[in-house]
């Protein structure tokens, strides 16, 4: 299957560069999986599309001050970091810019005097040490919110709560889960006045979420290694809802993955656990039946996720749509319920 089967036109004013004024305020496509049916709502209305007695799984990662800007002491250039995950008490996988120069033994300065060293590469990530170690206290007062490309802005003090759900608690990830930034205290309680069931996985959003796909078949695509870990009321609650043929209705991508990736013959596994899972067109879904996800990328792993769910087709004619009706697309955007 090839990558460009998964491209589509969007105008560059539809990409969103600031949050709606409240979380809620989004737009809604419903699409009906079956029919190719097309429904324009608002995110606050969703308990509307959700039936009574679905369990609805959310991701409560939360977004750490990823972005680390260091000066090289070789050349005196800025080069950014995006930190992805601990590997020790002073050693960070990272992601960085013009990743090339970036070699085992370069040196940098970064705030408050801190010190770094590249000390191994990778393909797409190296592993950085600092001196003193980092930890999150130290992000919080001169690391920056990680807001994607595609937003061409600065990050603000505003994005420091916007780019959270507000449900999240588990700190990890260097990108947003963010279906879940359209939620609300209210369409929370919204949801649960309807009879609707709520449970909560972790998976730290990384590279394996958002790294772009650059081959020609996406079949030669290597997804990264992300963690989650699912709760053990989580299992319990998936478990009573696929015996009594309740939906279970995954709250973005990342949520989808964590459930199908902790699927076991017989059930859905406690605990921590790490997942590379690809899902394109030809995925069988063994947990999630209902999604309620944004508008992705063209090309990309999220985008093929969503078109295994409804059908490549019907999310192409969906987008179309959504273009059409002046959506506003990605990170900061509109959602889809995809039932």
């Amino acid at each position: 299957m090839k990558t460009d089967d998964f491209s589509f036109e969007l105008p560059e004013e539809q990409i969103a560069q600031f949050p709606t004024g409240n979380r809620g305020d989004s737009r809604l496509l419903v699409l009906d999986r079956a029919s190719g049916r097309l429904t324009h709502s608002m995110v606050r209305d969703i308990a509307s599309f959700v039936e009574a007695g679905s369990l609805m799984v959310f991701n409560d990662s939360r977004v750490r001050k990823a972005r680390l800007f260091g000066t090289a002491c070789d050349t005196g250039s800025e080069v950014e970091f995006l930190l992805l995950r601990r590997q020790g008490p002073d050693v960070w996988e990272a992601a960085c810019t013009k990743a090339k120069r970036q070699r085992p033994g370069r040196l940098y300065s970064f705030p408050e005097g801190v010190s770094g060293e590249i000390v191994d590469a990778r393909e797409d990530t190296r592993a950085i040490r600092f001196s003193p170690p980092i930890g999150e206290d130290y992000l919080d007062r001169v690391g920056h919110i990680p807001l994607p490309p595609y937003i061409k802005r600065e990050d603000l003090p505003s994005d420091a709560e916007r780019y959270q759900t507000v449900y999240s608690k588990n700190v990890g990830s260097s990108a947003s889960p963010t279906a879940g930034l359209h939620f609300t205290p209210e369409i929370l309680d919204s949801l649960s006045a309807k009879g609707i069931e709520s449970a909560w996985v972790t998976l730290h959003v990384g590279l394996g979420t958002f790294l772009p796909v650059r081959s020609e078949r996406i079949e030669d695509h290597l997804m990264h290694e992300e963690e989650y870990s699912v709760p053990a009321e989580t299992a319990a609650a998936v478990a009573r809802a696929k015996s009594q043929g309740r939906p279970v209705v995954a709250v973005g991508t990342t949520s989808l993955r964590t459930l199908e990736s902790a699927w076991a013959e017989g059930g859905l596994e406690a605990g921590p656990g790490s997942t590379r899972i690809f899902i394109y067109p030809g995925y069988t879904f063994k947990v999630v039946d209902r999604l309620f996800t944004n508008f992705h990328t063209p090309k990309s792993t999220l985008l093929m996720l969503v078109s295994a769910f409804a059908g490549r087709q019907r999310i192409l004619d969906a987008y179309a749509a959504a273009v059409r009706e002046k959506y506003r697309f990605f990170s900061y955007g509109d959602a889809m319920l995809i039932r």
